[in-house]
């Protein structure tokens, strides 16, 4: 071959290759990239027939993925060959790691059943490289070659150089293929836990709709109870007697605890089944708290009810009726569970931290402050006790009663708010709750 023949196949066999690593990247589906390289590499070797070879699965098989101008005839058969790793020259390549040629097919007893096969599609010879990723053989480059002349002329170089950027792409494709299955068990995964949280919320949503029927069920014979149970004690049926008198306080003082558990059961149910409506209008803060304080529930002998605010009004814009459901909650609770000392309503206006961007102003928030001098609360039960028919304690049910809702209710309707309950407290001490309601709430005066 003369210089000029030489450059010039050096410089088709560098076109080639630089064909192959563009199709590389640009390639959607890997037979793309092991069609090319057969179509383009075969008429610069001399080689009349093809096939890439990939590892099938994780067995120690080889398949075709690619095969270049075998009959058509034979396409069956190539779709159902494997290949067993270190047996004849392509999983010989494979096994050993390194580049192998039969010369004369004829002549290696090993290819015997190919002999036929070869006669037929007219070849004599043949060259098989691995296909190796990081010393992992991923499959095998294999020419056949009719002219013997073009065997020994092959280049092996390009061979090489090839079968390494084949390696690279049937890498890439088990990496993808890995990342579908992936993908594929993500989505079942997916799908399961959406039939599970849709089953989980449809039965979130019976059970509502129960509690919430039960509740009114309850209420139409309490409240029939509770009449005749006032009608007795105004004496409509005749006076009592001072026994008879004391049964009757006490079935009111049964009945009202029940009043208050189905209370709370109508709020926790019609908060979780979207039936609570927020009413915002422009109303004072501090006329809220005294209000609430006003229908306090009576406290123990000894407690000293207390409010505390300021004598100017705290205008702000939002529901009345829910921030005083709120407050009740949380006075109601700290009442119960203080047997002495005192019990304090604090409404106050909390001015935000100075910012020096104007953008980012926040404007002032109302904290209401329930301090008591009861019980309190052990640190590994504060936020527990938010959660609903959860109290810090089992024992304070059979001490305070109560189911656990007060304050479960309490902290959903401030965050419907948009306000949130904050704890602080100390066992035998006392606790503190805070209900503020942010500057997105709060407007001064004027409705937001």
């Amino acid at each position: 071959m003369t210089p000029s023949a030489a450059a010039a196949k050096t410089m088709r066999e560098l076109r080639v290759a630089g064909e192959i690593a563009q199709a590389f990247l640009t390639a959607h589906q890997p037979h793309e990239v092991y069609r090319l390289a057969l179509e383009r590499v075969a008429p610069l070797v001399g080689a009349s027939l093809g096939c890439v070879f990939v590892a099938d699965g994780e067995s120690d098989l080889l398949k075709v993925a690619t095969a270049y101008n075998w009959p058509q005839r034979y396409a069956n058969y190539l779709s159902s060959m494997r290949v067993l790793i270190g047996n004849g020259p392509t999983g010989r390549a494979v096994q050993d790691n390194q580049l192998v040629d039969v010369a004369d097919v004829f002549a290696d007893p090993e290819l015997k059943d190919w002999w036929d096969s070869a006669k037929e599609l007219g070849f004599t010879s043949s060259i098989a490289l691995p296909l190796i990723v990081e010393s992992r053989p991923v499959g095998a480059l294999t020419f056949y070659f009719r002219d013997a002349e073009a065997f020994r002329e092959a280049d092996r170089n390009l061979l090489r150089l090839v079968a390494n950027q084949l390696a690279a792409t049937a890498e890439k494709a088990h990496l993808i293929e890995d990342l579908q299955r992936v993908n594929e068990k993500l989505r079942e995964q997916n799908l399961d836990l959406e039939a599970k949280y849709k089953e989980a919320d449809e039965a979130k949503q019976v059970k509502n709709e129960f509690l919430a029927n039960v509740s009114h069920e309850l209420r139409t014979p309490l409240t029939a109870i509770l009449g005749y149970a006032y009608l007795l004690k105004e004496g409509v049926s005749g006076p009592l007697a001072e026994e008879q008198a004391a049964s009757v306080r006490k079935i009111e003082e049964a009945g009202g605890h029940l009043v208050s558990l189905i209370d709370g059961l109508v709020d926790l149910t019609n908060r979780k089944l979207g039936r609570v409506q927020s009413k915002p209008e422009l109303c004072d803060a501090t006329a809220i708290a005294r209000t609430v304080m006003s229908n306090a529930p009576r406290p123990a002998a000894g407690v000293d009810l207390r409010t505390e605010a300021p004598p100017e009004r705290l205008p702000m814009h939002t529901d009345p009726v829910l921030v005083q459901r709120v407050l009740q909650s949380l006075l109601g609770n700290a009442i119960k569970f203080t047997r002495s000392g005192s019990v304090t309503l604090t409404v106050r206006l909390e001015e935000p931290e100075p910012s020096s961007d104007a953008m980012y102003a926040r404007g002032p928030n109302i904290v209401w402050e329930i301090t008591d001098t009861g019980v309190g609360i052990e640190p590994k039960d504060q936020e527990v006790i938010f959660d609903e028919f959860r109290q810090a304690d089992g024992s304070a049910t059979r001490r305070f009663g109560g189911v656990g809702l007060g304050l479960a209710v309490a902290r959903g309707l401030a965050r419907r708010l948009g306000g949130d309950i904050t704890l602080k407290s100390e066992l035998g001490v006392g606790s503190t709750f805070s209900f503020v309601l942010p500057s997105s709430v709060v407007r001064a005066g004027v409705p937001s």
